[in-house]
């Protein structure tokens, strides 16, 4: 230390000016102070990164725990991609769940806004750089994605997108999916920072969705548990099997989160399917519809197998199906085992929704196997109880014939001795005659109840529902195709032979109508039967008829009288937009109800 002015010592390096009175440095101590600026500056930078990484790391276990508290499936993926988009400061995010067939079958975003993605329209397939990443499930970050090899393009409504960073999400080491981040904000470019985050987000991920799945598949084992135990209880109880039926699909829609179910049975002696329960906002269209042997479901019915689709309006495999409601994602499994396959169901969904999940396939397929050993089961309680009814009738006809009828028919052999002895009394012979003629009458009536009894309930008769397949089947050919039919009600029940013999004539004769005047490319018929009425409708699109001059047409003519000589009456109507209506509706008797 050096004295200065007025004692006062100053460091090694420093002097007073003595016209001024100030203290300079000497180059030295000018030296040490900037490298001192230097190390408090590098110390400082040093502190930052230190803070950003302990922030990045506060970040990383909030993503984390945010995922991992989430149970159900899809609030867990759109919260992966929210996170993701956080931790490394992106302005797109997006996670592709992979299908079985390579592609992407679901593609969450973040981002972009409804108006976008709608603009966007059909939703990524994998290609390009996203198909890169599936097929090689390893981080991929660029500087410029549209300058990789790679690189497919985007569709004209797509915002821009340059840098990208993505890292595939593995569940139980097979690959889930892949997270996608672009255009990092500021401008920068993603580093290995931002890779290693979103890496050690994606083996979280990868946790919580596995959680998520479990979780799901408890919940649908619960809720199989509860509605095969129901299905069940009502089959062996003595439920009606339609409304046992009715009320399956209405649980199956439930159980799929579905738009539509429907339930299609074998009509017997064709290869035929008729939708026999239904449940879903359509249900009334097309409960009661016939499917052909050409149709989706009439394959599913002969091979036993389950069949899914992502757009059954699109599948080649449905252009045999009469598309009475637009449909998406459709999955038919068949009701029953490969070598007694009872009916097929199929569960769809609305055009737009993502498809269904394997695993909501196979929890509805496993409940429709279920569903169909209940149903046999209950079919073999009723044959039982069938049987055990006819053996009843048997003993009570053998008893009415060897107890009541010996004793009736000895009682009037007395009567009719005794006649010989009051031969002298008029008004008590005839009383005694009277008494005889009664008796042999309530023989007569014993012998026609014993008949019936014994008489079995299968006639070998055709079902009026089969006569009914094949007759639009035979019209087909008239026509050049085949009309869509639907049958709803008890027909086989309800009808009788006579009026049914009726009805199969005015349906052969207004196709033949068709045929040969409306030029018509589709016809539908519809089929009902109430407790009062049975009701026939043949809608075309042809080119119409004159309700005016509709009455002086021999075939309409006859329609007419069929329809007066029952009771019933017969309308013509112009059928929107296109083509006519014929309705044709009987009244059915009291006692066939």
């Amino acid at each position: 230390m050096l004295e200065g002015p007025r004692g006062v010592f100053l460091p090694k390096g420093v002097r007073v000016d003595e016209g001024t009175g100030a203290t300079r440095r000497t180059g030295d101590q000018v030296a040490f102070h900037i490298g001192l600026d230097e190390q408090l500056e590098e110390m400082q930078a040093q502190i930052t990164r230190v803070r950003t990484a302990r922030e990045r790391v506060l970040g990383l276990l909030e993503a984390v725990l945010a995922v991992g508290t989430e149970l159900d499936l899809g609030a867990v993926l759109r919260q992966i991609v929210r996170s993701a988009v956080s931790l490394v400061d992106a302005e797109y995010g997006a996670l592709g769940v992979l299908g079985e067939e390579g592609g992407l079958k679901e593609f969450i975003t973040d981002g972009m806004d409804e108006e976008t993605l709608a603009a966007i329209g059909h939703r990524p397939e994998g290609r390009g750089i996203l198909g890169l990443l599936i097929r090689e499930p390893h981080s991929l970050r660029l500087a410029d994605l549209n300058e990789h090899p790679d690189a497919a393009g985007f569709p004209a409504a797509h915002p821009p997108m340059r840098t990208f960073l993505g890292v595939p999400v593995r569940v139980r080491e097979a690959v889930f999916g892949n997270l996608y981040l672009t255009n990092k904000r500021g401008g920068a470019e993603f580093d290995t920072d931002d890779e290693a985050v979103l890496a050690t987000l994606a083996a979280a991920a990868g946790v919580a969705v596995d959680n998520a799945r479990l979780y799901e598949a408890v919940q649908r084992r619960e809720r199989w548990l509860t509605a095969s135990s129901e299905l069940t209880r009502s089959l062996l109880s003595g439920t009606a099997p339609a409304e046992v039926l009715n009320s399956f699909t209405a649980t199956i829609r439930e159980m799929a989160d579905a738009h539509l179910v429907t339930l299609a049975v074998p009509v017997p002696r064709t290869g035929d399917l008729v939708v026999e329960a239904t449940s879903g906002q359509d249900a009334d269209r097309v409960r009661g519809l016939v499917l052909p042997a050409t149709t989706l479901a009439a394959k599913v019915y002969t091979s036993g197998e389950t069949i899914t689709t992502d757009d059954w309006n699109s599948d080649p495999r449905t252009e045999h199906d009469t598309a009475l409601v637009a449909l998406g994602p459709v999955f038919l499994v068949p009701l029953g085992t490969p070598e007694h396959v009872r009916g097929v169901l199929q569960v769809a969904g609305l055009p737009g929704r993502s498809a269904f999940t394997d695993a909501t396939v196979a929890m509805i397929a496993g409940f429709a196997n279920h569903a169909a050993l209940a149903l046999e089961i209950a079919e073999h309680r009723r044959a039982a109880e069938q049987l055990l009814l006819l053996g009843d009738r048997d003993r009570i006809a053998r008893d009415l014939h060897d107890l009541a009828i010996q004793r009736l028919f000895a009682g009037g052999m007395t009567l009719q001795s005794v006649l010989a002895q009051v031969s002298d009394h008029p008004q008590a012979a005839e009383r005694i005659q009277q008494v005889v003629d009664d008796l042999d009458d309530t023989i007569k009536i014993i012998r026609s109840t014993i008949y019936a009894l014994g008489q079995r309930d299968s006639t070998g008769h055709t079902r009026l529902r089969t006569r009914l397949v094949a007759e639009v089947g035979a019209g087909a050919a008239t026509l050049g195709f085949t009309p869509a039919l639907r049958m709803t009600g008890l027909l086989d029940t309800l009808v009788a032979d006579d009026i049914a013999g009726q009805l199969l004539a005015v349906l052969r004769e207004a196709l033949a109508n068709v045929a040969r005047h409306a030029h018509a490319t589709a016809v539908n018929v519809t089929v009902e039967a109430t407790a009062t009425h049975l009701r026939l409708q043949v809608s075309d699109n042809g080119h119409g008829v004159d309700p005016a001059r509709s009455t002086r047409r021999s075939g309409l003519a006859n329609l007419h009288t069929r329809a007066t000589e029952l009771g019933g009456v017969l309308t013509i109507a112009p059928h929107r937009p296109t083509g006519t209506t014929l309705d044709w509706t009987v009244p059915l008797p009291a006692d066939k109800g």
